[in-house]
């Protein structure tokens, strides 16, 4: 079982900048690659950004040039760094953790935490 706890988010001004963290811990062997997602009220939950264990990275076109994810394998944590903030990245953001043992893929999430951008 992989536990994850997210922290960092907050009110901020459009235009302002946040960093989410994600600190991982339980069974975090066999995760492929952990993730940033986000749900607005009323919304379905979208994928921001992903992070492979080697490094590779994948966005949503929407955050493209202005959000960073990272992985320290040594803290055990991901982070999401946010800039140029806008009111559209009011949402709840969740860290996810995908794992494939035996050919079956498995996901863990946070708790969530609420980002919201005033304009």
């Amino acid at each position: 079982q992989v536990q994850l706890v997210e922290s960092g988010g907050g009110l901020v001004q459009a235009g302002g900048s946040l960093r989410l963290s994600c600190a991982i811990s339980g069974s975090i062997f066999s995760i492929i690659y952990m993730g940033w997602y986000r749900q607005a009220p009323g919304k379905q939950r979208d994928l921001v950004a992903t992070v492979t264990g080697g490094g590779s990275t994948n966005y949503a076109d929407s955050v493209k040039g202005r959000f960073t994810i990272s992985r320290d394998n040594a803290k055990n944590t991901m982070y999401l760094q946010m800039n140029s903030l806008k009111p559209e990245d009011t949402a709840v953001y969740y860290c996810n953790a995908r794992k494939i043992i035996g050919g079956v893929s498995s996901d863990s999430w946070g708790q969530g935490t609420q980002v919201t951008v005033s304009s």
